[in-house]
């Protein structure tokens, strides 16, 4: 699972990526890896696992990861090729989520490619060439469907009018992620499209230091626009930011972040929000060799859980012992909270839900 940062030329992004990919955690580092060209992959920042690490003292510590995508700068055109059009939206196209970076500040000396500062119109700009690309999808599939509707045939009549839909949506400037549908003709008909406008979006408005904490006209007038979107809106001052990140003493950044009047940094606030759009939770394993933060679905079974440690766990699953993140930090150990009582059995219909200690048993 993965989320592309997304937005036109000089709006911020690749300032945005290199301080995700420098961002320092309180006591250390986010490391941070290069799978392939501008793709890093970013611990999550997560409070509970250094209280954890610090009640069972394990010899180390894996925190959960988010991939984030570092993807070319967009220009009007782009559904039809123009600048790195293609590239761009096969790019997007391979991500599970989009953070939309807008130039929400002032600054004569940092070009705006369209010649002056308006985000909804920069938003405009690439809604319409994603809005274009998926028109272009969906026409093909209507052509090919239509043709077996017109026979008769019932299951292509309704997806012809599912993908009708979309369509006359998309001429008239929306998203398909602001539709509503049925949720089989969403699984059945649109969800194998993977259209780029269903993706989930995080609007990130790239303010001055100035603005960080409460934001701007320019803000307003983001929230304003994507009000019927479902979207989140986050606001950062990425030039402040990439400041941070310069220091390495913990003191000295959080001197500078109580300077503006933040409690942590921005990029970590955007990470652990990237991590909830790509809709991922956490549940952890707490022994003495590891304590390790684990990502999985949000609505994820115990099995499912299991089978991301190994596919042998998910094969052999007998049950899990499950501990609340809550309980174990209150009793303080795991032996104290099997005496109090409060450690569960739970089979394979159990949902985990996010925080959960588990501890799995199986048999292959």
């Amino acid at each position: 699972m993965k989320a592309g940062i997304v937005g036109l030329p000089n709006v911020g992004k690749s300032t945005l990526f290199n301080c995700l990919s420098n961002a320092k955690a309180q006591s250390a580092n986010f490391p941070f890896c290069t799978i392939e060209p501008n793709i890093g992959v970013i611990n999550v920042p997560d409070q509970r696992l250094e209280k954890l690490e610090e009640l069972v003292d394990p010899e180390r510590v894996i925190p959960a990861t988010v991939e984030i995508v570092d993807i070319a700068g967009l220009v009007k055109g782009a559904s039809k090729g123009e600048g790195l059009g293609n590239q761009f939206l096969a790019n997007i196209r391979e991500t599970d989520a989009i953070l939309h970076v807008l130039r929400c500040f002032d600054n004569d000396n940092i070009v705006h490619v369209d010649g002056s500062v308006d985000p909804i119109r920069d938003k405009e700009t690439i809604d319409i060439e994603l809005q274009l690309k998926d028109l272009e999808s969906v026409e093909k599939k209507a052509d090919k469907i239509g043709r077996a509707a017109k026979t008769g045939n019932k299951e292509a009549q309704k997806e012809f009018d599912v993908l009708t839909k979309i369509k006359v949506a998309l001429e008239a400037g929306t998203s398909v992620r602001a539709l509503e549908f049925d949720e089989n003709d969403y699984i059945d008909y649109i969800k194998p499209l993977q259209l780029i406008t269903d993706k989930p979006v995080m609007y990130v408005c790239n303010v001055d230091e100035g603005s960080a904490v409460s934001g701007n006209a320019y803000v307003e007038q983001v929230r304003e626009a994507v009000s019927t979107e479902n979207a989140e809106v986050l606001v950062l001052a990425v030039g402040t930011e990439a400041d941070i990140n310069e220091l390495d003493d913990y003191e000295e950044r959080q001197m500078f972040l109580q300077d503006i009047g933040l409690d942590e940094p921005g990029s970590a606030k955007l990470i652990r929000s990237a991590y909830k759009l790509l809709n991922q939770q956490t549940y952890f394993t707490a022994g003495k060799k590891e304590v390790r933060a684990w990502t999985v679905n949000v609505g994820a079974t115990a099995p499912q859980a299991a089978g991301v440690i190994h596919t042998d766990f998910e094969k052999g699953f007998i049950r899990a012992e499950v501990i609340s993140y809550d309980d174990y930090t209150s009793y303080g150990s795991e032996a104290k909270v099997k005496e109090a009582g409060k450690m569960r059995v739970e089979g394979k219909n159990y949902i985990v839900k996010d925080g959960d200690v588990m501890h799995f048993l199986f048999n292959v």
